[in-house]
């Protein structure tokens, strides 16, 4: 008789049944049972400056993903089961009562992350992290990570001599394991109570609510003005719509044009707009690029198409930075020797609240406020304004920024903030943005400040 072994997957970033390297993992494990689960972190927990770790526009883009993830693990036939509370109360009292010693999960180098899977372990637990976030494999390198390049240039040029490909995409899993036997309703519930897990959503069966829902209020996923307008159909935060977007950018052609348009302010198309699908794992890399290939061997490569393997690799740099730096990228000096200065906190409040006085800059901040979502372009000069005119601590427009954009990412949002303060590994010192000249290169006549009411 076959033993019957039960294994907890925890989905993490990785919101999708496409190119799932750690699902894959967990299904090859010998396992003959599989419990699907995410936590949701309580929507009132706070960073060190004092304001929600994650904002109402953020959640609202995560919710909607886990809408779409259950749908689609429901027709695979094994329910997701949702709850908002921390992994280290609700994954070990779930793992007891159906008995399970092993958890299967993405791995994630970044220190809030890396705490909740120590925990996982304090607590008895074996926990299995795969990493797949990347569009390259990291053993594929021409080095060790810890032998990466202190600058972007040379790792790219790097990679690209060498001639390495990201791996294909892995296709969804055609079916899953079943759940065990024993994880009724009633078992999941009385979990989380034991567990302490208010607010759980979600059961063995797939009764229950939506998982993830917040409100954000009136219209405010589908605010017109936004370049990326999260309530409607076409930028849902599931893996259905992400797999459509990518699909749909490439048919129109857009990527050709990407280089020439991708520093706009405002609309859909200047720019793929797959960085919130990247952000929460609705969206492989590894996905967007086979078919940014496939679209370029019917229609061509250029520049534009490959500025978008460009912007790939620098996401998948910042990941790489991570690896080789770890908490050390977290320090208030980062990985620099230069000594932090006073933080301006009543100049971080009115850089937060758009009403700095720079009319771009505030521009810039309240779209985010409103939309959470900002232009590559504008997040430079609005971070580069903070740290280089108003003194304020990286550390907070960072925290600010992982609140606020429905596309946060932990590995792009520490790497870029620490590239602007100039206490990352590039060699200039920082970069400093005239507002002034940005606005006359990319606001001359006005629009993009008008639409935000600051001309």
């Amino acid at each position: 008789m076959t033993a019957h072994r039960t294994v907890l997957f925890w989905f993490r970033r990785d919101l999708r049944l496409h190119d799932q390297g750690a699902l894959a993992a967990a299904l090859g494990s010998g396992t003959t049972h599989l419990v699907p689960v995410h936590c949701q972190p309580p929507a009132g927990e706070a960073t060190p400056w004092g304001f929600a770790r994650r904002g109402p526009h953020r959640r609202a883009f995560e919710g909607a993903a886990l809408r779409d993830l259950a749908a689609g693990m429901t027709r695979l036939g094994n329910p997701l089961l949702q709850c908002q509370g921390q992994p280290a109360a609700v994954l070990p009292a779930l793992a007891r009562a159906v008995g399970a010693t092993t958890v299967v999960c993405e791995e994630i180098a970044a220190p809030h992350e890396q705490a909740e899977v120590a925990a996982l372990r304090t607590a008895g637990l074996q926990v299995q992290t795969v990493w797949h976030s990347s569009l390259l494999q990291p053993c594929d390198l021409p080095w060790p990570v810890g032998d990466l390049p202190g600058v972007f240039t040379t790792f790219r040029q790097a990679v690209e001599q060498a001639g390495i490909q990201p791996p294909q995409p892995l296709p969804a899993p055609a079916a899953l394991l079943p759940p065990p036997a024993a994880l009724t309703d009633a078992v999941w519930q009385a979990v989380l109570h034991t567990a302490g897990a208010a607010g759980a959503v979600g059961a063995a069966q797939g009764q229950g609510g939506p998982g993830g829902e917040v409100e954000v209020g009136e219209g405010a996923g589908c605010d017109m003005r936004s370049s990326f307008p999260y309530g409607t159909p076409a930028c849902d935060g599931g893996e259905t719509a992400a797999l459509a977007h990518v699909q749909q950018y490439l048919a129109s052609g857009q990527a050709h044009t990407y280089k020439a348009t991708r520093n706009g302010l405002t609309g859909l198309g200047y720019s793929s707009k797959f960085s919130p699908w990247l952000a929460t794992g609705a969206l492989s890399a590894r996905h967007a690029m086979a078919a940014l290939r496939r679209f370029e061997s019917t229609h061509g490569a250029n520049e534009g198409t490959y500025w978008l393997w460009f912007e790939l690799l620098w996401r998948d740099y910042f990941r790489l930075l991570h690896l080789q730096h770890g908490r050390t990228l977290y320090r208030a000096r980062g990985l620099s020797a230069q000594p932090l200065a006073p933080h301006n906190a009543p100049g971080f409040a009115r850089w937060c609240a758009g009403n700095t006085g720079q009319p771009l800059v505030d521009a810039a901040l309240r779209e985010l406020a409103a939309t959470g979502y900002l232009s590559n372009r504008l997040r430079q000069v609005a971070a580069s304004y903070l740290i280089h005119e108003l003194q304020g601590d990286w550390r907070a427009g960072a925290a600010w920024f992982e609140s606020q954009l429905v596309d946060y990412d932990p590995y792009s949002n520490q790497g870029n903030w620490l590239y602007i303060a100039g206490r990352g590994t590039d060699p200039r010192g920082g970069r400093r943005f005239n507002p002034a000249k940005q606005t006359q290169d990319h606001d001359a006549d006005g629009s993009y400040r008008r639409l935000w009411g600051t001309a």
